[in-house]
């Protein structure tokens, strides 16, 4: 068993932490380095993304891809969210995001995985020394990136109805999957260039 857990201080609001990490396919957004990358894709979705949401996660772990499904067992708003895997090559992987505020404006974000690697085949090639190191690199570098923006820009559009956000995935998915912040990047570059003409 390998537990991993990095921790970030992030100059926000923790309902606005909270809410970024509420939906995990934001966060995935964030985990991409040279040797991992990680797509999150929702597919049963709660009230919320609360308790019981089921979402698959695609991993590449060194040019090695992995793909389990989880699904999410606590939701304490503005406080915790963990999920565990429900179906997949691991014996036990579950993640958990702590968020604690240390002021108005200021939040600590501990993020920890704590898994088993599969045996057999599979075991043999992710080697588990090597596997542990990539995912505490990507770990750090997603909070990192968490970081940069949402302090960035204090009117990131974290707050999304579940219509809208789900018709921003649509459009994710037909873009190949880009990330959601480059979907809603060319939504908005569309939308502007409509507004352009309809002015002249």
């Amino acid at each position: 068993m390998t537990l991993v857990t990095k921790s970030i201080d992030i100059k926000t609001p923790v309902e606005n932490v909270f809410t970024y990490f509420a939906r995990p396919e934001h966060v995935s957004d964030q985990i991409k380095n040279d040797t991992v990358g990680m797509t999150v894709v929702p597919m049963d979705i709660k009230e919320g993304m609360g308790v019981g949401t089921t979402f698959r996660i695609i991993g590449d772990f060194s040019g090695k891809r992995l793909e389990w499904d989880c699904e999410t067992t606590e939701f304490i708003r503005n406080e915790k969210i963990t999920a565990k895997q429900i179906e997949g090559p691991f014996k036990k992987w579950q993640i958990t995001n702590e968020f604690k505020a240390l002021g108005n404006n200021l939040t600590r974000v501990t993020m920890s995985v704590d898994y088993d690697m599969p045996f057999g085949p599979l075991g043999a090639i992710l080697d588990k020394a090597k596997f542990a190191k990539s995912a505490e690199k990507g770990m750090e570098t997603a909070l990192y990136n968490v970081r940069g923006l949402l302090e960035g820009n204090g009117s990131i559009p974290v707050y999304i109805t579940l219509d809208a956000y789900q018709k921003l995935l649509a459009e994710k998915k037909k873009m190949n999957d880009v990330p959601v912040s480059t979907a809603l990047t060319a939504i908005i570059e569309k939308y502007n260039e409509i507004e352009a003409k309809t002015q002249n």
